[in-house]
């Protein structure tokens, strides 16, 4: 069972979530909070908790706000952000703060479940729509010359990891996709954390979507 907090400033949408949920034998929604400042004391409150689904627009305290204090919590809770389709800035700002998967808010129950499920065993999760929207966003804003002259230099085939990991892709399943075997991945993977100078794989895909590497 994974134990979930629902973050939405809006009773309705918190509503609608816990309901979505209730039909999973696999989710428990044990928590919930209508602003960032709720799930500071919640998280401490509720010691066995596992994903937090957040709103970013909230107020009092953001949804991103809320994810860099987590940040400093001795217990890591990995963050699902709840984004709509005009929220590709704040999302990249997310991707900045820590968060570990990216959803619509009019997502289905079975993608829902099945990125809870995810980021609970350690991937991240953006939503494909979501990176198009951040691309289309990123499209109309020309890179300054230093940013060009510090662009990652990747081979076609880690460029095309990359996409994989944009699209949300786990390890197993890129070599799935591409016929490697997982080690192989986990090693092309960490060789493009590296080149990318980041630490995780979202901040590794905003990187990628900034120089137009996918």
């Amino acid at each position: 069972m994974i134990n979930v907090m629902v973050v939405d400033d809006q009773t309705l949408v918190r509503e609608g979530i816990k309901s979505l949920l209730a039909l999973s034998a696999d989710i428990k929604v044990v928590a919930e909070a209508s602003d960032g400042d709720e799930v500071l004391g919640i998280v401490q409150a509720t010691p066995d908790l596992d994903v937090i689904l957040m709103d970013i627009r909230m107020p009092r305290l953001t949804g991103i706000d809320a994810v860099v204090h987590l940040g400093a919590h001795p217990v890591h809770i990995p963050v699902i952000m709840l984004t709509t389709f005009d929220d590709h800035q704040l999302v990249m700002r997310a991707i900045q703060a820590g968060a570990k998967g990216y959803l619509l808010k009019d997502v289905s129950l079975e993608t829902l479940v099945a990125g809870i499920k995810a980021v609970h065993a350690g991937a991240t999760l953006i939503q494909p729509a979501i990176t198009e929207r951040i691309i289309q966003g990123l499209q109309g804003n020309s890179l300054n010359d230093a940013t060009l002259l510090s662009k990652p230099e990747l081979s076609p085939k880690e460029q095309e990891i990359l996409r994989l990991m944009a699209s949300g892709y786990s390890n197993k399943e890129i070599s799935q996709t591409m016929f490697k075997s997982e080690g192989t991945v986990k090693n092309q993977v960490s060789a493009i954390l590296t080149k990318l100078d980041v630490r995780d794989r979202p901040r590794a895909v905003l990187k990628a979507i900034e120089h137009g590497l996918i």
